[in-house]
């Protein structure tokens, strides 16, 4: 009997015991390819010897102290190397504890800084349909992941909801990318002037949507013409990179291949690597000058926040993500992956879209190739997924409700950014035997 309020009561669970690169060992002595890095956050797999003798020399200094009385080297070391790296303007960083709680912080920043400079009536955020930006009260009102927010849709704040860049289902059969991204782009327009332009807070997205969608990244200039809509009307930009940074998808902050620069943008998961809870907001030295010119304080705060251990382990983890070569090889290995998730499935009549960016990468799965049509929810096809895939030694993200929060199956995969090739190949392999017996009844 577990005293454990597992995420699902009733099954058993195999006990990890053993991680050493991408491999995570069972109590049985099972191994199995951590093909989705955990929740795609495992960047430089288990066992990472610098990154875990960062964090041991850090206990010998300082295990923790709280931030309202003291700072930490290495936590001011790692927001120097983060502002370094991100993209020019987003000069300062907040750090807390995991990706709800940046996100929770990136909402509370947005508004402060309204209140700040004068404009106090801003109040509503908008966001996206089929999204997720986490399990926090503000965080989930503000995603648009439906299956999660019914049941608690009575306590959530109200956050308005605009359609997701989803080409494979809402891009019309005579509509170039582009056309699709003005469509898209005026409807946010449109919800801001309903709303009106001077009463919205921030628009939120993620560039490569994750878990809801699975891998799916936007078409043509379609961030360009989100960007200079909130910069139209005064709204704030935040992006949540905390699935698809940290060199997830082949550059160390996913907005980097759709040329703009956000006003604030989450990260986590991958930037401790697995090896300790920690997340960051970084902001731009705008909204950094309207508190300090203004209240002198940012009104918010958690007792982890910039925890030392943490912080030695997401230095560590970031400083070997920035090394030469590093995302060259994500974006590599990202290719050998979808070429053989292609040539593996691309066939299938149950495969509709085969999608992602550099080792982030979907697999839409539907009952019918042709039209589209999803699998009866009743099926759960995802769950079968798993199950197939663990049982061949794989874990992976399946998840269901891709569609509207009720219909539609993907597969996510994350893997190591340290996955070799012939491990990827033998990833496929296995995922497709899974998705094979998942699907034989």
């Amino acid at each position: 009997m577990t005293r454990i309020l597992h995420r699902t009561i009733g099954s058993r669970l195999p006990e990890a015991v053993a991680g050493q690169g991408i491999y995570i060992t069972d109590s049985d002595g099972k191994s199995y390819i951590d093909g989705s890095g955990g929740a795609a956050v495992s960047c430089l797999g288990h066992g990472h010897v610098e990154v875990l003798d960062a964090m041991r020399a850090q206990m010998d200094r300082i295990a923790y102290a709280h931030t309202s009385f003291f700072t930490t080297d290495v936590a001011e070391s790692l927001a120097e190397r983060l502002a370094a790296l991100a993209p020019e303007g987003l000069d300062h960083v907040y750090l807390v504890s995991g990706g709800s709680e940046a996100v929770e912080a990136a909402l509370k920043m947005a508004r402060q800084y309204f209140v700040e400079i004068g404009q106090p009536q801003r109040r509503h955020i908008i966001a996206r349909r089929q999204s997720y930006h986490g399990n926090t009260i503000g965080a989930l009102a503000t995603g648009g992941n439906a299956w999660r927010r019914a049941q608690f849709q009575p306590i959530l704040p109200k956050t308005h909801h605009v359609s997701p860049c989803y080409a494979y289902r809402d891009q019309q059969a005579d509509e170039t990318p582009e056309a699709y991204a003005a469509r898209l782009a005026d409807e946010l327009e449109a919800k801001i002037l309903e709303l009106g332009p001077d009463e919205v807070i921030a628009f939120v997205a993620e560039p490569v949507v994750g878990a809801t969608l699975g891998a799916v990244g936007p078409v043509a200039d379609y961030f360009a013409r989100i960007r200079r809509i909130c910069d139209k009307y005064g709204v704030l930009l935040i992006l949540d990179e905390v699935m698809c940074g940290m060199g997830r998808t082949g550059t160390l902050f996913a907005c980097e291949q759709d040329g703009i620069v956000p006003d604030l943008v989450t990260i986590a998961k991958g930037l401790g690597g697995g090896y300790q809870p920690i997340g960051a907001v970084l902001l731009s030295d705008r909204i950094y000058r309207a508190f300090a010119e203004g209240s002198g304080l940012f009104q918010h705060g958690h007792t982890y926040i910039g925890h030392p251990i943490a912080a030695a382990a997401a230095n560590k983890v970031v400083e070997i993500l920035a090394q030469p070569g590093m995302m060259e090889d994500v974006r590599d290995r990202g290719e050998r992956l979808q070429a053989g998730l292609d040539a593996a499935l691309g066939q299938s009549p149950h495969v509709g879209d085969i999608r992602g960016r550099g080792l982030f990468r979907g697999i839409e799965i539907v009952a019918d190739k042709e039209t589209k049509a999803p699998f009866d929810p009743s099926r759960r096809v995802h769950s079968r997924i798993k199950r197939e895939a663990m049982a061949r030694g794989l874990l992976c993200y399946p998840m269901g409700g891709t569609i509207d929060g009720v219909h539609g199956d993907h597969v996510l995969l994350a893997p190591p950014y340290i996955i070799r090739p012939e491990e990827i190949d033998l990833l496929v392999e296995r995922l497709a035997a899974a998705i094979d017996a998942a699907l034989r009844d």
